[in-house]
C-alpha cells in the first residue's frame, strides 16, 4: 500500500465502488445531481462511524476541519456541512444503501466460511436487540405509550461472525416474527434465545431438515422416550433425553420427539436447559454452540455504541435506516480487511485500531504488526474463556 495515502482511504479501497454504481443506478433517486454524491455520502458515513462521532454536527465538524484532505478520503471536492448532509439523510433512498449493505454481507460471508472453528457446519445464531429513541423525536418509531425504538433482527454466522440477515422494524414486533422471515438451509443449525421459543415455529425447522437449539422459556409437560435421567455430569451435562411434550397445545405444535440437555456453566454457576431436534451432536457441544450466541451480542453492542439516541444523525425513518445499513457496511468491510490482510483479529478489535488512525498517512499494516502490539495479543489469547469444557 502506498505510504502517502491516508489509511481511511486505504480502508475504502476494499469497497466494490463499481457495484455500489450499478445499485445507484437502479433507483429514479432525485439527488443524483447534487454535489455531495451517493459515494461522498456513503464514505462520509462511514467516516463519521469509524471515527465514533456522536452527533451530525461533531461529524461535520471534523470533516469541515480537514477539508483540504476531503479529495483525498473520497468525500468530494465540496464542503461536507452539515445542512448538506442532514438533506442527504432525510431524501435519498434508504434502499440504496440496503441493497448494497447485502451485497456486502455476502462478500464478507463468502470470505471468511474458511475461518477454522470447532465443529463442522453451518450454524447461525438469530436475535434481536431494541433501540430505544426519544418518543417527541421520533413518533414514527412508537413502541410504547411514552417511548418510541426500532429493532435489529438478526442471523449472524457463528463461523464467520458476519450478519448473513437483518431487518429494520419498529420495537413493538416481537422477536418470534423473525423466525418467519428466515429461509433455513438444510443441516444448517440455527441457535436461538428463549425469547423465540415457539413450538409451532421450531417443528417447522425441523420439517425443513434444519436443526436449531434453543434455551428452555418456561417449564413444560413431557414424557421421557429415551435417555438417562441423571448423568455423572461429565463436562457439565447433567441430563440428555429425548422426550414428547404430553400436554395437548405442546403435541400439537410439536407432535415429534425432542432433545432435552439439562447443563451446568460451571464458569456461570448457573444450569441452562436446551432444547434440540439434532441428536447427532454430543451434548457438550450443544451447550458450546448456544455459548457461540456472545458474537451476537458482541456485534449489537457494537451497534449501540455508535447507535446512541444522541447519535443518530438524523431525525427521519430515512435517515435512521441509511445509517443502521452503513454502520452493517461498515461492519462487513472490516471484516473483509481482517480477512485479506490476515490479521487473526476479532472484527470489533481491527475496527477500534483503525478507527484511532484514520487520517495517518502509513501502511494501516504497521498498526496491528508491532512487538508491544504482538505481546499483548499473546496475553489477550491467554485470557480467552475455554469453549471446550475438556
Amino acid at each position: 500500500m502506498n505510504i502517502g495515502t491516508y489509511i481511511f482511504a486505504q480502508i475504502t479501497s476494499f469497497l466494490p465502488q463499481r457495484q455500489f454504481r450499478r445499485i445507484v443506478s437502479k433507483y429514479n433517486d432525485r439527488t443524483q445531481g447534487w454535489s455531495l454524491s451517493h459515494w461522498g455520502h456513503l464514505l462520509v458515513l462511514m467516516f463519521g462511524q469509524l471515527m465514533d462521532c456522536c452527533s451530525l454536527r461533531e461529524l461535520t465538524d471534523i470533516t469541515s476541519a480537514h477539508n483540504k484532505k476531503s479529495p483525498f478520503l473520497g468525500f468530494g471536492n465540496t464542503a461536507v456541512t452539515r445542512q448538506m448532509l442532514s438533506r442527504a439523510n432525510s431524501v435519498r433512498d434508504y434502499r440504496i444503501f440496503e441493497e448494497y449493505a447485502f451485497f456486502m454481507v455476502g462478500i464478507a460471508q463468502q470470505l471468511r466460511i474458511t475461518k477454522e472453528f470447532e465443529l463442522h457446519g453451518r450454524f447461525y445464531a438469530v436475535d434481536s436487540t431494541t433501540i430505544d429513541l426519544c418518543m417527541s423525536v421520533f413518533n414514527w418509531a412508537k413502541f410504547r405509550s411514552t417511548k418510541s425504538g426500532v429493532k435489529i433482527h438478526t442471523q449472524i454466522d457463528i463461523v464467520t461472525e458476519i450478519p448473513v440477515f437483518y431487518r429494520i422494524t419498529n420495537a413493538i414486533v416481537h422477536d418470534i416474527n423473525a423466525m418467519d422471515w428466515l429461509r433455513y438451509e438444510p443441516n444448517a443449525c440455527y441457535v436461538f434465545d428463549r425469547g423465540y421459543f415457539d413450538l409451532s415455529r421450531l417443528y417447522i425447522i425441523h420439517i425443513s431438515m434444519a436443526f436449531f437449539i434453543i434455551r428452555e422459556k418456561f417449564s413444560p409437560k413431557y414424557e421421557i422416550v429415551d435417555g438417562e435421567d441423571i448423568l455423572d455430569g461429565a463436562d457439565g451435562v447433567f441430563f440428555d433425553q429425548t422426550i414428547r411434550f404430553t400436554s395437548k397445545r405442546n403435541k400439537e405444535n410439536y407432535p415429534g420427539v425432542i432433545r432435552r440437555i439439562v447443563f451446568y456453566a460451571q464458569d456461570l454457576h448457573r444450569t441452562f436447559t436446551y432444547y434440540t431436534n439434532n441428536f447427532d451432536l454430543p451434548a457438550k457441544h450443544i451447550a458450546l454452540l448456544y455459548r457461540y450466541r456472545w458474537q451476537v451480542e458482541l456485534f449489537f453492542k457494537w451497534i449501540k455504541q455508535h447507535l446512541r439516541v444522541k447519535s443518530f444523525w438524523g431525525e427521519s425513518e430515512n435517515a435512521v435506516r441509511i445509517q443502521i445499513h452503513v454502520a452493517i457496511i461498515t461492519y462487513c468491510l472490516i471484516g473483509i480487511i481482517e480477512k485479506k490482510l490476515q490479521l487473526n483479529r476479532p472484527i470489533i478489535q481491527v475496527m477500534r485500531i483503525l478507527g484511532s488512525g484514520l487520517l495517518l498517512k502509513e501502511n494501516m499494516l504497521d498498526l496491528f504488526f508491532h512487538p508491544a502490539l504482538e505481546k499483548e495479543k499473546k496475553a489477550d489469547q491467554q485470557l480467552n474463556i475455554d469453549f471446550d469444557y475438556d
